[in-house]
């Protein structure tokens, strides 16, 4: 039986189906998929898995941070066929699905409060450069030579230089409508989500442009060619949208690489999203991480069965459910529901939108995840988390997504080394016990650090309902990461009924003046 809350998430459904419709376009066509197969997946996340246990308020759907993988799993697959590629990934998806659900049974769904931030944000904004790289030259009109981001980047004076005038009309407006709207002081025109405002705007421009023929023109002496490449094709029929895997390479060391990276990467940034999205319920309700990912896995397998792109709880369409008024998991049904009847109802007038409009959306995307307030807040937080950011980053952008994140976490797990944690207790937290009436106090030993977090907040979780207030006490602990600050101050966020107090870091040297900063204390010398 549906939730009585149906009015009010039907209105919120809408609202990101107008903005998730365009998104699932470009992230398609931006990882060599067809168009409709981030369609294929938004419907099937919101369809189907946001009834297998999947967390209230997010929305099931294709993610720009997977844009990487699945652009690599085609190209690398399909050895310059990209249809073979294609299908070939999509077998690729299927496995990775099957991983998740393993992963869920396994109560692996705790894997994302092992991440640490600084690492985490530093792949997103590796994943932003990259789809900048990319999708520049789309904006531009011009076809580049290079294929790797670095090599993408170079391009972008050349490709300026040669722009196509008119599709790049149509990017630079679709830009400024979406980094100009959050500038505007009218209300009703900010409520407008800015994805549709940019197809408002671009439909029309791409008519006027008469970019449906093949034509040429001349501007300043130059000739320019447009023509129906420069919109999204669709294929013919509703059927004809379902496309089948082909298992051929599953067993080969470029598929298996790929199956570890949806795999790993997927899940960790759809744990992540769904936490953060529970931070914002106006409900404080907390999601059962096992369950959703067990939902999204299901869903993935289903999603790759069929053509479609791998799914995540994506933060940017869950953020903007819930300040649309999102009540219960159906929100997630219907924006599903709108997208089906969207690409069974209006398939012609899809194919009208210019790929430049749907670049200038990534673009976007990508400087969001790369922002130069990310590099200012993580400096804020402390060098040495601006220095994983930046070296998971860079290495990254020179090898993949795989490497880099392996980087980021050896580094990671080095500076608390060199900080004073011990190798004996980096994956095993010492926690001492102490009750006080309707007072639990913990008192942590030796290092408070994100290989350890898990043990402690194992412990949090099981506190007895009669426990008012919980003091943690790191005073006879040398280290206390940065991220187990922020995600202790997550979960001081979500409960309502007590209270959670830290404590015994007075006499800790702050790696910043930022409150959430790491912190350690020097261990007293030994005497000869």
């Amino acid at each position: 039986m549906f939730p009585n809350t149906w009015k009010s998430d039907i209105g919120s459904g809408f609202l990101v189906f107008l903005i998730a419709l365009p998104l699932c376009l470009g992230i398609s066509m931006a990882s060599g998929f067809p168009p409709t197969a981030g369609i294929l997946t938004a419907v099937i996340g919101g369809m189907l898995v946001s009834f297998l246990g999947s967390a209230r308020l997010t929305i099931k759907g294709p993610a720009a941070g997977l844009i990487v993988i699945a652009l690599g799993a085609v190209t690398e697959l399909g050895a310059g066929d990209n249809i073979l590629g294609y299908k070939r990934a999509i077998a690729v998806g299927v496995v990775a699905g099957v991983i998740q659900i393993i992963f869920a049974l396994v109560k692996a769904g705790k894997v994302g409060d092992l991440m640490p931030s600084s690492v985490v944000h530093g792949m997103l904004a590796a994943i932003g450069v990259i789809i900048i790289s990319k999708q520049t030259h789309v904006a531009l009109g011009v076809t580049p030579e290079g294929k790797e981001p670095l090599h993408l980047l170079a391009e972008i004076p050349h490709s300026i230089l040669n722009l196509n005038p008119e599709v790049f009309f149509i990017g630079l407006l679709s830009l400024l409508i979406l980094f100009g709207l959050p500038m505007l002081k009218i209300d009703w025109i900010r409520r407008i989500p800015g994805p549709m405002l940019v197809l408002l705007a671009a439909v029309p421009l791409g008519l006027y442009f008469d970019l449906e023929h093949e034509h040429n023109y001349f501007l300043s002496n130059h000739l320019f060619h447009v023509g129906p490449k420069f919109l999204i094709r669709l294929p013919g029929s509703l059927a004809s949208t379902i496309q089948f895997p082909d298992f051929s390479a599953i067993f080969s060391a470029t598929s298996i690489k790929y199956i570890v990276m949806f795999s790993l990467v997927g899940s960790i940034e759809s744990l992540l999203s769904v936490s953060a999205v529970d931070s914002l319920d106006p409900e404080k309700r907390t999601s059962d991480m096992n369950k959703d990912l067990l939902a999204t896995g299901i869903g993935n397998t289903l999603a790759g069965a069929l053509g479609g792109l791998p799914m995540i709880s994506e933060i940017v369409r869950s953020k903007a459910n819930i300040d649309n008024g999102a009540k219960s998991y159906l929100s997630n049904f219907f924006h599903g529901t709108f997208l089906l009847l969207s690409l069974a109802l209006i398939p012609g007038l899809l194919q009208k939108i210019p790929l430049a409009a749907l670049a200038g959306m990534l673009i976007y995307t990508g400087f969001r995840l790369a922002s130069p307030k990310e590099f200012v807040h993580v400096y804020k937080i402390g060098a040495e988390q601006l220095f994983l950011f930046v070296t998971t980053m860079l290495v990254t952008l020179a090898t993949d997504l795989l490497i880099g994140v392996g980087v980021g976490l050896i580094l990671k797990a080095a500076l608390h080394v060199k900080n004073g944690a011990r190798l004996s207790t980096m994956f095993k937290a010492i926690v001492q016990e102490e009750r006080k009436g309707d007072e639990l106090v913990l008192h942590v030993h030796e290092a408070a650090i994100f290989t350890n977090y898990l043990g402690l907040k194992t412990r949090l979780l099981s506190v007895d309902d009669n426990v008012r207030t919980v003091v943690i006490d790191f005073e006879k602990a040398w280290v206390v990461d940065h991220t187990v600050l922020e995600k202790l101050h997550g979960i001081e966020r979500t409960w309502t009924s007590r209270k959670l107090v830290l404590t015994g870091l007075d006499g800790h040297v702050p790696m910043s003046t930022h409150e959430l900063a790491a912190r350690r204390k020097a261990r007293p010398a030994v005497a000869a």
